[in-house]
């Protein structure tokens, strides 16, 4: 897996990872399908406020899946905060490219000189907290009843994440080396 920078040559693979998500599951509580106009604009944004969206690619140079960071909540107190997402294409899953995803987000966050890391996940969405927890993740909370989709009601967990001095480390590496 090689670790590239998602921009607009992406934007149709990452049209294809997120809109079955969508359309599909409670991974996503978006309810309407992204058009390649909408990830154009969600990616110029990520560029204009100094975010990445992160991708690993197989040998191919298909997407295997893409994470990204944003901020937690706008007020300047919160600014060593971040909320993160990750997706993995259907194909790719269960090959730890999620993992992979996840350990890079912590490491660029670190980098970013980020304090705390957080994840909104869907209750029922259990390997992704698994995923979660094995990264060192814990359970800050869990609200009832937060969204709706699918016609029924559905809990969403915060967990979090504290950055360790050791997290420290760039996503991407000096030498340009795959990940």
């Amino acid at each position: 897996m090689k670790l590239i920078a998602c921009g607009p040559a992406q934007a149709a693979e990452i049209q294809a990872i997120i809109n079955p998500v969508i359309a599909d599951t409670t991974s996503s509580y978006e309810e309407k399908p992204r058009t390649l106009e909408d990830i154009h604009a969600w990616l110029e944004g990520k560029r204009r406020d100094g975010f990445p969206v992160l991708g690993l690619t197989d040998d191919g140079g298909r997407l295997a899946g893409y994470g990204t960071l944003g901020p937690f909540r706008p007020q300047a107190a919160y600014r060593h905060t971040v909320e993160h997402s990750l997706y993995v294409a259907p194909a790719f899953r269960g090959r730890g490219i999620g993992r992979r995803l996840l350990d890079l987000l912590i490491g660029e966050s670190a980098a970013r000189g980020c304090h705390l890391m957080i994840g909104v996940i869907d209750s029922a969405n259990t390997a992704s907290i698994r995923l979660h927890e094995q990264a060192g993740f814990s359970v800050a909370g869990r609200l009832a009843q937060a969204g709706r989709k699918f016609d029924r009601w559905l809990d969403v967990v915060f967990l979090h994440k504290v950055l360790s001095p050791e997290e420290c480390r760039p996503a991407f590496p000096e030498d340009g080396s795959p990940v």
